[in-house]
């Protein structure tokens, strides 16, 4: 296949790249910057809605993972501004293109996430489980609806709402290592909130699975079957790493340090049940959580 990656030097797209490279496809990167790796790479400028058609023709499928980092920096009116901007407004953009397409990619993967469903407690969120509430919800909303387009013009569209994807060197379990290595990590916001969580040669699977799976369409939870409490998630943690957990930090403080953000990432639970991807014979290389932070963490 020839696939067409955004965000492709982000922890999945640069992970994606890789995988396709080494099965056999051709990645091609769409790029912000110029252009380079020997005229493989296509330039785009979203701000400006700019994006060339011509080199897009004849794709075999389109993976768009671009977007805002929304775990870095304060949410400002500015900063929600971008987040939305960058996922909304890009993706309205690619799938406007492709859809012009004289030679149009028969799939287009987008990514969305478990913000799409808000804070659920315990309920169990499949696929196809409405919508929940507050600011990321309304993004993810209008993120995938961003890609009608696409779809109108009878593209499959995939919506990959991902998990908390693991991996040692970037993303969210980067950052807890130093403190549970020295002993100092635990749960957070009293630990009954529920994460759901997928280990990175998973996420990349899942992409790959859906893109070469006519039957994979529409929503997809981009999950391990697994999910576990904050709680367990830090407990198991630091049994792979052979460290205590006994300390835990109250909500209020985390509200008190990430202000709205913490609401709707660290303390909201998302309990996600990949149903499509397991309807559809994906196989999961790390569905519990300890095999996969051994294999992580080589431990």
């Amino acid at each position: 296949m020839r696939v067409l990656v955004s965000g492709a030097t982000g922890l999945i797209g640069s992970a994606l790249v890789a995988r396709l490279g080494q099965t056999g496809h051709a990645a091609i990167r769409l790029v912000r910057t110029d252009p380079d790796r020997g005229g493989t790479d296509v330039r785009w400028d979203p701000a400006k809605g700019a994006l060339d058609a011509a080199p897009l023709e004849g794709l075999d499928a389109v993976v768009h993972l671009a977007g805002e980092d929304i775990a870095s920096g304060a949410w400002t009116d500015a900063k929600k501004a971008r987040i939305r901007a960058s996922r909304v407004d890009t993706t309205a953009l690619l799938a406007r293109t492709v859809a012009r397409l004289s030679r149009p990619p028969a799939v287009m993967a987008c990514a969305s996430a478990l913000g799409y469903y808000g804070d659920r407690g315990d309920e169990v969120l499949t696929d196809e489980s409405a919508a929940g509430t507050g600011f990321l919800a309304s993004v993810c909303r209008d993120w995938e609806q961003a890609a009608a387009p696409a779809r109108e013009a009878g593209i499959r569209v995939l919506h990959l709402r991902f998990g908390v994807v693991l991996d040692p060197l970037r993303g969210a379990l980067s950052k807890m290592l130093g403190l549970f290595r020295k002993g100092m990590g635990g749960p957070i916001g009293g630990g009954r909130q529920y994460v759901s969580w997928i280990a990175l040669d998973d996420a990349v699977g899942a992409i790959l699975h859906g893109l070469s799976t006519p039957a994979v369409s529409g929503a997809v939870n981009v999950a391990a079957p697994a999910a576990v409490t904050q709680s367990e998630f830090a407990a198991t943690l630091g049994r792979v790493l052979g460290r205590p957990t006994l300390l835990s930090v109250p909500a209020f403080g985390v509200r008190l340090m990430l202000g709205e953000m913490a609401g709707e990432t660290i303390l909201a639970s998302q309990r996600l049940l990949p149903n499509r991807l397991l309807a559809t014979g994906y196989t999961f290389k790390w569905p519990a959580l300890e095999p996969a932070l051994r294999h992580l963490l080589s431990a």
